[in-house]
């Protein structure tokens, strides 16, 4: 029996997901092509957005280059510490810092060195193992999955910031939901991350959801579009839909879509709505209250809705549900929810 290919674990790269190359070839081109266009890119976009499948992507092509070093960072331990433990035990890396007579024993870190005494600072240390990293004709990949505006994020891209301006070979490839990639950048030591280009995951091509369900299922056009039309481009929503479809497709159903509609919005709900709403604030609820209930609707007409609220006040509102991922202002002068089945969800929770 063939196994479901399509998979609920978020950051989990599934055996059916649709690439997002355009966005890919950026990064790749401006980490790989030289001049070097920029050492830091950020992804940013809602939960199940495909951020970290993205970023794995992108990790795995960069580490097919012999020349690259690829190391994973979690964002709530020490990062500094942690990035000079993963460089020192790199198998292609032991013999350098050996013959550099780097002793880092301080840390915890590698044996004692007779006639080397220890490196006490940990940014002296990663300085000079870059420097040996760069002799040696290599480039260092950092991936930090799902950041916050935490100490050890904040001493770490501080310290990198300094790395990259002693021109070492060291780069860095962060996700995380928009407000906490708002948080961080509004830092005062972190304001060098508004330069850093960050890439809105925006949703997956229509065409694209359709012809993979096709193929997947071996399913009519009309089928694939109605799964297609679900999903909205929503990547999670893409993978819900599809393993739903997988596990139930051998049971008799006249329609087999309509049977598995109140599963899908079950796990819409779980793993993603209840997390999104329970971070709006009144008047975010508010908005996305009106746009449940008249779906598309133009900017004039809404803010009337909200009891006149004015335009600027509005702006700030419209910006931050469309970095949030949740509405959309694709056609101009209107606005509506983004996100897969969401109204019905905001009803659900409002009536």
């Amino acid at each position: 029996m063939k196994k479901n290919p399509f998979t609920l674990m978020f950051g989990q790269k599934p055996l059916q997901f649709i690439s997002r190359l355009s966005q890919t070839d950026a990064i790749l081109g401006d980490f790989l092509e030289e001049p070097v266009s920029s050492h830091i890119s950020i992804l940013t976009g809602v939960r199940g957005s495909g951020k970290t499948v993205m970023m794995t992507t992108i990790s795995q092509k960069i580490a097919e280059n012999s020349d690259w070093i690829v190391i994973e960072l979690n964002p709530t331990r020490d990062l500094l510490q942690g990035l000079a433990a993963r460089l020192y035990d790199h198998s292609d890396l032991q013999h350098i810092f050996f013959n550099a007579k780097l002793n880092l024993s301080a840390f915890g870190i590698g044996v004692t060195i007779d006639g080397a005494p220890p490196v006490a600072d940990i940014e002296t240390a990663l300085k000079k193992m870059l420097e040996q990293i760069q002799k040696a004709g290599k480039k260092v990949l950092i991936t930090i999955d799902e950041v916050v505006n935490n100490e050890n994020v904040r001493i770490f891209t501080s310290a990198f910031q300094i790395f990259v301006r002693q021109n070492l070979p060291i780069f860095l490839l962060m996700t995380g939901l928009y407000d906490n990639i708002y948080d961080l950048q509004n830092e005062e030591t972190q304001t060098f991350l508004y330069r850093a280009p960050k890439i809105i995951l925006d949703p997956l091509n229509y065409t694209a959801v359709r012809s993979q369900y096709q193929k997947v299922f071996d399913i009519s056009t009309e089928e694939a579009e109605k799964m297609a039309a679900l999903v909205k481009g929503y990547p999670f929503a893409f993978q819900v839909l599809g393993s739903l479809y997988w596990n139930h497709r051998a049971e008799p159903s006249e329609d087999l879509i309509s049977d598995i509609l109140p599963e899908y919005d079950q796990y819409l709900s779980e793993y993603v709505y209840e997390k999104i709403w329970s971070e709006m604030s009144e008047q975010d609820r508010k908005i996305v209250a009106v746009l449940a209930d008249h779906g598309e609707i133009k900017i004039k007409d809404l803010r009337e809705k909200l009891e006149g609220m004015s335009s600027e006040k509005f702006s700030v509102y419209r910006d931050r549900l469309k970095r949030k991922g949740v509405i959309s202002t694709e056609n101009y002068g209107k606005v509506s929810l983004i996100l897969p089945r969401f109204s019905e969800f905001v009803k659900d929770r409002l009536y």
